[in-house]
């Protein structure tokens, strides 16, 4: 059942799912994770998804909580996981607990603060990581990185039989290593991708790209706390990602103007990286 426009694009092994647009909705979710980003509008197939983190809490990404929370409870689901900036909890328990009282349904779920610099444990293999990002309240970005355990370069030479009575002696062989698989920075001025280097070597990154238009004044640009074209021409040599995906583009430009303007501004060797989910 369709009930909120989806766009779905399939990159490697991940599935990105969603919809932006600006100062009306911006939610999205990677399946194979189940993981979701913002909830500014909570599509009814999104509703498996148990886990989510939210960039800020401007309408427009948070306004779908209580709607999703009772969704799961009215189909017996588990309460979801959802991970805001630390400053928000308080807040938001309190707007749920106001929304209980409305409707007399329970609105189960585990909301956990998170600052720049913090870890989020997703399973085994995936962690995700919390930076700073630069809006007009307080914003973060999220990271997803595989991690994988690897021989240590100095016992690579070993055969598996040294390798294995090392182990036994109580030496670890192995040592984490840790892939940028996914970024994701909701409402940003530039420095948001700036402050977490890393978010330019993911192999995916989603980020907004708000205004293209050349006549648009930076300075207000930056103090809305967003992005324009030009910063991503600016920085053109510094996105490694495999995928770029630009969204969150103000409701006063339609597909074919951004796309215009983006072909005439950016190099190809970002272009040829670059998806407009518009």
């Amino acid at each position: 059942m369709k009930n909120l426009p989806v766009k779905s694009l399939t990159h490697g092994d991940l599935t990105i799912e969603g919809f932006s647009r600006a100062a009306v909705q911006s939610y999205w979710r990677v399946p194979e994770l189940k993981l979701g980003f913002d909830l500014g509008a909570h599509p009814w197939e999104f509703m498996g998804t148990p886990n989510w983190c939210v960039t800020h809490c401007h309408l427009d990404h948070l306004v779908a909580l209580p709607v999703y929370v009772a969704r799961r409870r009215m189909m017996k689901m588990d309460p979801p996981t959802i991970y805001l900036p630390t400053h928000a909890v308080e807040t938001v328990h309190a707007i749920l607990k106001a929304y209980t009282k409305l409707d007399r349904g329970r609105l189960p779920c585990n909301l956990i603060g998170v600052e720049p610099g913090d870890e989020i444990e997703l399973n085994r293999e995936y962690l995700v990581t919390v930076g700073e990002t630069r809006h007009t309240v307080p914003s973060l970005s999220y990271l997803v990185w595989h991690r994988r355990n690897k021989l240590k370069p100095e016992y690579l030479e070993l055969s598996g039989e040294e390798i294995r009575d090392i182990r036994q002696s109580g030496r670890e062989v192995s040592q984490e290593v840790r892939i940028p698989l996914l970024g994701y920075t909701g409402d940003t001025r530039v420095e948001g991708l700036d402050l977490t280097p890393a978010l330019y070597e993911a192999k995916i990154l989603i980020t907004e790209m708000t205004f293209v238009a050349e006549d648009h004044s930076q300075e207000k640009i930056r103090k809305n706390g967003h992005m324009h074209l030009k910063d991503f021409l600016d920085r053109a040599d510094r996105f490694q990602n495999e995928l770029i995906i630009a969204s969150h583009f103000s409701t006063r430009y339609n597909y074919h103007q951004v796309k215009k303007l983006v072909q005439e501004t950016l190099p190809g060797s970002l272009l040829e990286r670059l998806h407009l989910w518009l």
